[in-house]
């Protein structure tokens, strides 16, 4: 009788600590743009800002305003963006100032919001090798808006191809 509840709470320790490793190995790529977007930020940063809270939350939504895609919508989020529905910036900013790594950071943000973390960032295309005619149109939309520029005239695929490539030499730098 002893030997059989002593296999039960081996396997319940088993288990456990099997699931344990499962619940690591998802989070490894959880809140990939807090993480970078807290990290970039606190390179913008002070080290008299650093620890003001106050300062921080400026900085921070000086800092959303010119924010694009993902990170824009992590600010959206967090409330460093005026049209932000929420205002978390406190979760974000003390402890900031009291130095935390920025992983912990994000889980106590996503405990109040589960969406900071859901957000990834996108593919970037490599426009040295890819052929531009296998993009999708929205592909290529993305690519302009991501070199701030837009194509008034652009109606078809060729269109924006065409634009692109005239783009190309001003923001593809072709190392040797």
């Amino acid at each position: 009788m002893k030997s059989l509840f002593l296999a039960a709470c081996l396997l319940a320790v088993w288990s456990c600590i099997l699931s344990g490793q499962n619940v690591r190995a998802e989070s490894d790529g959880d809140c990939e743009v807090c993480i970078g977007f807290l990290e970039k930020f606190a390179g913008t940063l002070t080290e008299a800002e650093k620890k003001d809270t106050a300062a921080i939350e400026k900085k921070f939504k000086e800092l959303c305003s010119t924010a694009k895609s993902r990170e824009n919508r992590f600010c959206y989020y967090v409330g460093g963006l005026e049209e932000s529905a929420t205002g978390i910036l406190g979760e974000m900013s003390k402890p900031l100032s009291w130095g935390l790594p920025y992983n912990k950071i994000c889980e106590k943000l996503k405990k109040k919001d589960s969406q900071i973390c859901e957000l990834r960032y996108e593919k970037q295309i490599d426009l040295g090798s890819v052929d531009l005619k296998k993009l999708k149109v929205r592909d290529l939309k993305k690519i302009l808006l991501d070199w701030d520029e837009q194509c008034d005239d652009c109606l078809e695929k060729s269109d924006y191809i065409r634009f692109i490539e005239q783009l190309k030499p001003k923001y593809v730098k072709n190392e040797l």
